[in-house]
């Protein structure tokens, strides 16, 4: 578990994939919020001609209702690491800020922090505990 002090608005989209991926029964739950605030909250899509991450089906959410950046994401999950490809695209919608990617248990323990910069070049920090 990371010790570094998460903000307490990220820590409410930890709640809110939480909630998502145990009221779906999903392997995954994420939710985003971009730099207006508003968040986008979305599950595993596993269908016979679809699959998705929860992360990249939030993150669809968010672009399909005109998110230009996003300002944080988190995902609950069992898993261990994430998939690179999520990281290309937390790094595409970095904001001048970055963008902060925490990930958590489904107890809602956040065990990773990564702060996204906007060059694309992957985490600018990376804590996991």
């Amino acid at each position: 578990m990371t010790t570094e002090p998460v903000d307490p608005e990220d820590l409410k989209l930890v709640t809110l994939a939480r909630s998502a991926r145990a009221r779906n029964g999903a392997a995954e739950g994420a939710a985003v919020r971009d730099e207006t605030g508003r968040t986008y909250v979305a599950t595993t899509v596993s269908l016979t001609s679809l699959r998705l991450t929860a992360l990249q089906a939030s993150i669809a959410a968010a672009v399909s209702s005109g998110a230009g950046r996003l300002e944080a994401a988190a995902v609950v999950t069992e898993a261990g690491e994430s998939d690179p490809a999520e990281g290309e695209l937390l790094a595409e919608l970095a904001g001048p800020s970055g963008l902060r990617m925490l990930r958590a248990d489904p107890t809602g323990a956040v065990r990773a922090v990564d702060n996204w910069g906007e060059s694309g070049s992957g985490p600018a920090v990376r804590r996991q505990d």
